[in-house]
């Protein structure tokens, strides 16, 4: 190994008791979305950093905006750490919000607790762990006080789980970063260079309530939408029949998340709500996606007497695509990963979707990578007991420090 990667990974390994204490801290702080009241965890960060020398610049997404999205705050964080002229400045992206805990967790989901080499917690993997890789890979970097070109941001953002729009959307619509390169946070070993698109819909199917000893007063709105389920989830078929050309995702998706409707066990329905998600592959258009999946919900219920539709869309997150700027990033990352883990770092896409996709909708080639397991489904993320391995935040932080030295050097 180069004497002074050698170096930052002593660093890393020297710092590390001191990294896993800053992550618990970070772990400690709710910050459930929905509601979405995040301010207080990217102040209580700002001063964490601000112990190492740092100033991190904060910036409140006004209150209307927010509220209109449907959170209570937003307070999204840049730390800018600029070094030599001439080379490129590389943006690290990790996101403060998580989805509620849910039940069945056997400890605490804000604890930290940390057992048998695991530390448990909400977004102990995805992806408040990040905050922990990207900061001590800095500081790590640092530390060698060697000569660097370019520069390093720190980008904390607060809303991922509504989309991005205000976290790295509003950063970068508000001109505050441009950077040239961009590594999101990540959750598993292997390197994402593109990423599913998803649209979102709410469909209000509306009926007439009626006693439901005489059903023929009312309209049943529930009748309604199973025809929608049915339209849905009879398109299925067709989708998988859809293949993607990237590594890693194979065909489009679509399912009804909640349902919502009723007002008591004896009344007909005169209301019900469908919450639904259709996954895009990235070689789909948006907009003729959500044209025939409006079409399949409208006809499902053409003809029937007294129902009527409303369709909100209510997210449109593009997919991420591979850009050619990004192969020096990727080429880094799998030459660091391949050293620190001893095996071959795969570079794919994946069926899920991140903030990564906006700085790809601005021309910044952006990857995803970060501390996680070989596979999502072994840090349980977003299930009860999220949990992230030790041995991979530690090995992780080491892969984006020499990367960042690899690049900037």
């Amino acid at each position: 190994m180069h004497p002074a990667k050698q170096q930052l990974a002593d660093w890393i390994d020297k710092h590390f008791d001191e990294e896993v204490n800053f992550l618990q801290h970070v772990l400690h702080i709710p910050t459930d979305t929905p509601p979405g009241d995040n301010a207080r965890h990217a102040k209580t960060v700002a001063a964490m950093v601000h112990a190492f020398g740092w100033h991190a610049e904060q910036y409140d997404v006004p209150a209307e905006r927010v509220h209109d999205y449907g959170m209570q705050s937003i307070t999204n964080l840049i730390i800018r750490r600029p070094y030599g002229d001439g080379g490129p400045t590389i943006a690290l992206n990790a996101h403060g919000d998580v989805v509620p805990p849910g039940e069945g967790w056997t400890k605490p989901p804000y604890g930290g607790v940390i057992e048998d080499g695991y530390i448990y917690g909400r977004a102990a993997a995805v992806s408040k762990g990040d905050f922990a890789t990207y900061i001590f890979a800095v500081r790590a970097l640092e530390a060698l006080h060697a000569p660097l070109k370019g520069g390093v941001e720190l980008h904390f953002t607060y809303d991922e789980e509504f989309g991005g729009l205000l976290g790295p959307g509003y950063l970068l619509e508000q001109k505050l970063t441009r950077p040239d390169l961009v590594i999101a946070a990540g959750f598993s070993y292997n390197i994402v260079t593109a990423h599913n698109a998803c649209l979102q819909f709410e469909i209000t199917v509306h009926g007439k309530s009626g006693h439901g000893a005489m059903p023929e007063t009312g309209v049943d709105a529930l009748q309604a939408a199973t025809r929608i389920l049915n339209a849905i989830y009879g398109d299925l078929p067709r989708l998988q029949t859809i293949r993607s050309q990237v590594p890693g995702i194979t065909h489009p998706t679509m399912l009804v998340g909640r349902i919502d409707g009723g007002t008591n066990t004896n009344v007909v329905p005169g209301k019900v709500v469908l919450k639904m998600d259709r996954r895009m592959i990235p070689e789909e258009d948006p907009v003729a996606v959500e044209a025939q999946v409006r079409q399949l919900i409208t006809e499902a219920v053409a003809g029937q007497s007294g129902i009527t539709l409303e369709i909100k869309r209510i997210l449109l997150s593009h997919a991420l695509r591979p850009l050619p700027g990004a192969a020096p990033l990727i080429a880094a990352l799998q030459s660091n990963g391949e050293a620190v883990f001893g095996e071959p770092i795969s570079a794919s896409g994946t069926p899920l979707y991140a903030d990564a996709r906006l700085y790809g909708e601005h021309g910044i080639p952006a990857v995803l990578y970060g501390a996680g397991p070989r596979s999502v489904p072994e840090s349980n993320a977003k299930k009860a007991d999220e949990r992230l391995s030790l041995d991979d935040l530690r090995r992780a932080t080491q892969v984006v420090a020499m990367s960042l030295y690899d690049l900037l050097s």
